[in-house]
C-alpha cells in the first residue's frame, strides 16, 4: 500500500531494473529462416524483405556458418523450386537428390552442431501453390499426409534434426511420427505448426518462394482457409495444440508472433512441451517499411518486440530479425 509501497524503487537505473527484470534474450532463443535456391555464389534480395535473402547452397552454408558464431543455433530451411519440378503429386519434395535433401546434407557437414528444421509442407512443390494435393476442388487431408511422411523420412535420411510440418493436414503428426519411427529415425523430433492462421501476415514470405496459390484450369482453393486456422479462433487453438502433442509433436509452434500473443499464452498454459512462436515476414518487413521512413527506432522496435515474443510464452522465436538481433545482444 502506498506510501510503503513504491514500484518506482525498482526502476531508479538500468542496474536494479537488469536485477529485476523477468525476462530476458539470447541469441540461442531465436531460429532463423532461410530460403535456398539452385545455382552457384549468387543471392537475391526479397524485395518485401529488406536484408533477407534467396541464397545458393555454397552462400547458405557460409551464412550458417556466421549464424553459428553468434551464437544462433536452429535454422529452419525453405526452398525456391523450379516451375519445372512442380505437378499436384509433389513428389519432388522426397527427392533424395532433391535441394531441400542437399541442403540439409551441406549445412550438416559444415556445421554439425547446428539444429536444422526443415519445412514440410508440399506449396513450394505444388502447382497451385497449395500446401497438398488438390482432388475435386479441394485439399485431399489423407493423401497429402501420405505424402508428407515421404517428405519427411527423406528429410531425416539427409541428417535433419527436427522435420516442420507446416501444412495443417488433420492428423499428420501422428503419420509423420508414425513414419519417423518405422524409418528408424526415433531422435528425429517434430516441432509442429500447430497453431497456424489464415494470415494476411505472410504476403513477403510467398514472394520468397512463389507459393502463393495461383489461377488453374481446374477448381481449386481461392486460398488456404480450408486447412489454415480462422483468426477470430482462440479455444481452437489450444484444441489444435493439445491434439499435436497427444499424436507425437515435441515442440508445437504458434504463427504469426506479435499480432497473436494471446495465444501463445494461451498455448503455453495449456501443453508441456515447449512452444515456438514465428515471427512471420509481414511483421518483419512492417518494421523494416516503418523505420526507413524514420517514423520508428529500428532496433528498439525489434528487440521490443523479440521480448514480448519470449514474455508471452515463447521458447524458440523463429525470426528473420534472429542475425541482426543475435549481433547487437553479442555487444552488450
Amino acid at each position: 500500500m502506498f506510501p510503503l509501497q513504491r514500484g518506482r524503487r525498482l526502476r531508479v537505473n538500468e542496474s536494479i531494473r537488469s536485477l529485476v527484470r523477468e525476462t530476458s534474450l539470447s541469441p540461442a532463443d531465436f531460429m532463423f529462416p532461410m530460403f535456398i535456391m539452385e545455382g552457384e555464389n549468387n543471392k537475391v534480395e526479397i524485395p518485401s524483405m529488406p536484408g533477407i535473402f534467396r541464397r545458393t547452397l555454397d552462400l547458405t552454408v557460409e551464412e550458417v556458418k556466421e549464424l553459428f558464431a553468434l551464437g544462433i543455433r536452429a535454422v529452419n530451411i525453405y526452398v525456391k523450386v523450379d516451375d519445372s519440378l512442380k505437378d499436384n503429386t509433389g513428389k519432388e519434395a522426397w527427392n533424395a537428390d532433391g535441394l531441400m535433401q542437399n541442403a540439409i546434407r551441406a549445412i550438416k557437414k559444415a556445421c554439425p552442431e547446428m539444429i536444422i528444421m526443415p519445412d514440410v509442407a508440399l506449396d513450394p512443390y505444388s502447382i497451385y501453390g497449395h500446401d497438398g494435393i488438390i482432388e475435386n476442388g479441394d485439399i485431399t487431408n489423407d493423401k497429402t499426409n501420405d505424402a508428407l511422411v515421404k517428405m519427411a523420412v527423406s528429410h531425416a535420411e539427409a541428417g535433419a534434426d527436427f522435420v516442420a510440418p507446416s501444412d495443417m493436414m488433420d492428423g499428420r503428426v501422428l503419420r509423420l511420427r508414425q513414419g519417423l519411427d518405422a524409418a528408424g529415425f526415433h531422435n528425429v523430433g517434430i516441432m509442429s505448426y500447430s497453431v497456424k492462421y489464415a494470415s494476411a501476415f505472410y504476403g513477403p514470405f510467398r514472394d520468397a518462394l512463389d507459393s502463393a496459390p495461383k489461377e488453374a484450369d481446374v477448381v481449386v482453393p481461392k486460398d488456404k482457409k480450408t486447412y489454415q486456422m480462422d483468426y477470430a479462433n482462440r479455444i481452437e487453438a489450444v484444441k489444435e495444440a493439445l491434439w499435436d502433442v497427444e499424436e507425437g509433436a515435441d515442440m508445437v509452434m504458434v504463427k504469426p508472433g506479435i499480432a497473436y500473443l494471446d495465444i501463445v499464452r494461451e498455448v503455453k498454459n495449456a501443453v508441456n512441451v515447449p512452444v515456438t512462436v514465428f515471427h512471420v515476414s509481414g511483421e518483419y518487413a512492417m518494421v523494416k517499411a516503418a523505420a526507413e521512413r524514420g517514423w520508428l527506432d529500428h532496433d528498439k522496435i525489434m528487440m521490443e518486440q523479440l521480448m514480448c515474443i519470449k514474455r508471452a510464452g515463447a521458447s524458440l522465436i523463429s525470426t528473420y530479425f534472429a542475425k541482426e538481433a543475435a549481433i547487437l545482444l553479442n555487444k552488450q
